[in-house]
């Protein structure tokens, strides 16, 4: 978004918010009201030594298969990947991948792992016209590998850019105006976010990921996200269709994000999935400062930026914060 749209945006916002013109904001989320998701508070963590990628930027697709598979599989309790995607959604369903592609090439959601949960959703029964895979913009998109298709054809993907909607709804500590295709088309979430650190936020994984879905994820960012991140996760348009989070961290990053910074990347050479979103932030969170300590870097709660929107958004009963009750499934 320019800044003469994002301009012109803010004013539409702030007159709807005064009941200017547009009317009153919609007031469709109160996050101190909102009772526990479902789903129970498991994460798979999958890793594999050789999926991490060459050289060539080329992941065994095999391999990558079998890993995010099984992860999948044991996060939901079947069989099978195809099995979970089954239980998991309807084919009458429009199902948004939302991914997280900031920082580029080599720390973005990759388009393998997102074309592996098509395959999957194909055998779930969902027609490829009913599913989408978006962000913010065509431009990082793009800029981190995805090919897009606005066609009515085929799986769709492409940015917000400006399609948001013209009358802000209010989030707890927070309005926007939210990406219109979120409000208008689909029923159902797959978050695909990437598992990094956050210069601000502390981390952002899985619920910091679903910033992309607003207007102004600018004004979100004092008091290190807190409480935002947690009360945008709690927004109905958000909670009420989130079906699945993965983290992609074949390569992970622990400190200098949410921007790409070789000198802080490793080869974490896994996924983690989990029904539950902020259980699979809170295992999400250990794992960067885990990694942290062993480069000799402050921990977040010393730097201050500790992600406390976890625990605020386990206060909101969207899952579970609290290692100790997280079933940890290796897969």
């Amino acid at each position: 978004m320019t800044i003469d749209q994002e301009r012109r945006r803010t004013l539409k916002c702030l007159a709807a918010l005064a009941g200017i013109g547009l009317g009153a904001a919609h007031a469709d989320c109160n996050p101190r009201r909102l009772g526990r998701a479902s789903g129970g508070s498991t994460v798979a963590c999958a890793r594999r030594e050789k999926i991490v990628p060459s050289a060539s930027g080329m992941v065994d697709s095999a391999l990558l298969a079998s890993m995010l598979g099984s992860a999948v599989a044991r996060s939901v309790g079947t069989a099978s990947p195809e099995e979970a995607f089954r239980k998991l959604f309807r084919p009458t369903d429009v199902v948004g991948i939302k991914v997280n592609t900031l920082a580029g090439r080599g720390l973005s959601s990759r388009p393998e792992v997102v074309a592996q949960l098509v395959t999957w959703l194909g055998k779930a029964r969902i027609p490829a016209e009913r599913i989408v895979i978006w962000d913010r913009s065509d431009r990082e998109l793009s800029a981190a590998g995805f090919h897009l298709n606005r066609a009515s054809s085929g799986v769709r993907c492409f940015g917000t850019n400006d399609d948001y909607e013209w009358t802000p709804r209010e989030w707890g500590a927070g309005a926007s105006c939210f990406a219109g295709v979120l409000v208008r088309e689909l029923t159902a979430l797959i978050n695909v976010g990437v598992l990094k650190d956050h210069d601000l936020a502390g981390i952002s994984a899985g619920m910091k990921n679903l910033y992309g879905v607003i207007h102004n994820p600018n004004k979100y960012h004092d008091n290190g996200c807190s409480p935002y991140v947690a009360h945008l996760a709690a927004h109905p348009l958000i909670r009420d269709k989130l079906r699945l989070t993965v983290i992609d961290g074949l390569v992970a990053q622990c400190h200098g994000g949410p921007a790409r910074s070789p000198r802080w990347s490793w080869d974490f050479g896994g996924v983690l999935v989990s029904r539950d979103p902020v259980a699979v932030d809170a295992v999400a969170y250990k794992i960067i400062e885990d990694r942290r300590r062993q480069q000799g870097l402050r921990s977040l709660v010393q730097e201050g930026r500790e992600p406390k929107w976890i625990a605020e958004a386990a206060g909101l009963g969207l899952g579970e914060s609290r290692l100790g009750r997280i079933e940890m499934v290796k897969a």
